[in-house]
């Protein structure tokens, strides 16, 4: 159904459920690393393989994660909590029940601010988060779609079995009408900020440390019972995170235009076209057959212990956004770009690495930001960082390279040949600037152009721009073109 048409006839119900996979050292009940990759099946042991007779143990470092993301969204930090066993089988959780927390989390009742992209805020209330652990992952081989169905054969890697999550669970998002879909958006982008700003999560959400299910329903226009909802899951990007809402909303609407029924069940988004199409029947509570976890004692913060986790929480983004603009002397539309773009973080990060300012913005907004947009990634998943940016940025201040050579070493980085340094030691990538190797390629473009050179005797000395260009060429754009013009200028008397 037409979207315009949508909002004539429903209102939209958002409710967003964010899964983050937290950075501490080891898995949240056992000693087992906490790392992304590695060879299948060699970050496990007898407890997140589920043998019988292994014991769990509460990570520490994850419940004070917890307990600062609580405080982050506002929340209130429960003084006593519990984890509880939620039982269902898939191949990839060897226990066949996934240690979480169900009615006694350890943070509920909190609220993010979101900032839309026309400087409008929407209070996005907060419902609870609470830990668990992640599950493992299947690799279906064979098919199409590389979904099971279809599939010759799966292959199971239980690596990620028992990684820390926290699960952020939003209240009902009613009233956006129109603009749900970008509110969606903006949440998980805003959230994405505070956990990364934290340090509880490297929140990629290409790698899945950070990954959104979207819980969409429309009720007729003015009617306060929401409607059947559908989960879209697993959800990786931000952009796509806006496409599933919008599409759902369109999907929705037309069967109940129809007089069909929407059915409660999982979803799956389809990146190539926006789409989403069905997974499961969704389960409700009751399914789960949750009861306390037996093997774990309860978590009972102290108050002085919250107080002292509160102190060390960090400047929050949009605060930080705000100061940044008094101190660039930014406009609001200004500083919007830089926010409406995703750059407006990571610029601050590369000027803290010690770019100017300017530098740093026009890397990117403008360079940066096309290679996101043909990659379809957003902007903070490119796999460069702010220091390996101001890096760069520095080279090209120093003369060691320039900004079509500064260009090719980015794209190195990005291409996972290491850091600049080692971009421009495997590719050669240095400006040449040493006078006896300009001089020949000087000599060579002079004499293939001698009407230029009378040019330049003449007094027409821009006209050394033509000689200049076709040294760059001749030295593929490597020479110091400031110190080329200067030679120039001698070899032709016209300084």
């Amino acid at each position: 159904m037409d979207y315009d048409e949508v909002l004539e006839r429903f209102d939209p119900v958002l409710g967003l459920e964010v899964h983050v996979e937290l950075s501490t050292r080891t898995k949240m009940f056992c000693g087992c690393p906490n790392a992304f990759g590695g060879e299948p099946n060699t970050h496990v042991c007898p407890t997140c393989l589920g043998l019988p007779g292994a014991l769990p143990v509460v990570n520490g470092s994850a419940v004070e994660s917890a307990i600062r993301i609580g405080l982050g969204l506002n929340c209130e930090i429960a003084g006593w909590c519990r984890f509880a066993r939620k039982n269902y089988f898939y191949p990839d959780m060897p226990k066949n029940f996934q240690t979480s927390q169900y009615d006694e989390p350890i943070a509920f009742d909190g609220y993010l601010d979101v900032e839309l992209g026309d400087g409008e805020t929407v209070r996005v209330g907060i419902e609870r988060a609470h830990m668990e652990e992640d599950t493992g992952k299947s690799l279906h081989v064979g098919g199409a779609t590389g979904r099971i169905h279809g599939a010759d054969y799966s292959l199971l890697d239980y690596n990620r079995a028992g990684v820390p999550l926290i699960e952020i669970v939003t209240k009902p998002i009613t009233g956006a009408g129109r603009r749900a879909p970008e509110v969606a958006r903006a949440y998980v982008s805003a959230l994405r900020d505070l956990l990364r700003a934290m340090g509880v999560s490297d929140v990629r959400m290409d790698q899945g440390s950070l990954r959104c299910d979207a819980n969409v329903s429309l009720s007729p226009k003015g009617d306060e019972v929401f409607g059947t909802r559908s989960e879209t899951k697993n959800v990786n990007s931000l952009r796509s995170v806006e496409r599933a809402v919008r599409y759902e909303m369109t999907r929705q609407a037309s069967l109940l235009s129809r007089g069909a029924q929407v059915v409660q069940e999982t979803r799956h988004f389809q990146e190539a076209d926006g789409t989403t199409s069905a997974g499961r029947p969704k389960e409700t509570s009751e399914d789960y057959r949750y009861f306390p976890e037996p093997d774990l004692v309860p978590i009972a913060p102290s108050s002085a212990w919250i107080e002292e986790l509160r102190s060390t929480l960090p400047e929050l983004p949009w605060e930080r956004r705000r100061r940044i603009q008094q101190d660039w002397q930014l406009t609001d539309e200004e500083l919007r770009d830089l926010v409406n773009t995703g750059a407006a973080d990571v610029v601050a990060a590369t000027v803290d690495a010690g770019a100017p300012v300017d530098d740093a913005r026009s890397w990117w907004v403008q360079f940066l930001t096309e290679q996101a947009n043909s990659r379809g990634v957003d902007l903070a998943d490119l796999p460069v960082t702010p220091g390996q940016v101001a890096r760069v940025i520095a080279l090209i201040g120093e003369g060691t390279l320039t900004n079509k050579l500064g260009r090719e070493v980015v794209l190195g980085v990005l291409a996972g040949e290491g850091d600049p340094d080692e971009v421009i030691a495997s590719r050669g990538l240095e400006v040449v600037s040493d006078d006896s190797a300009l001089t020949a390629a000087i000599d060579e473009a002079l004499a293939a152009q001698p009407d230029v050179v009378e040019k330049i005797r003449g007094g027409k000395v821009q006209a050394a721009g033509a000689i200049v260009g076709a040294v760059m060429k001749a030295t593929q754009g490597q020479a110091d073109a400031k110190r080329v013009r200067e030679l120039i200028l001698q070899r032709c008397g016209a300084e």
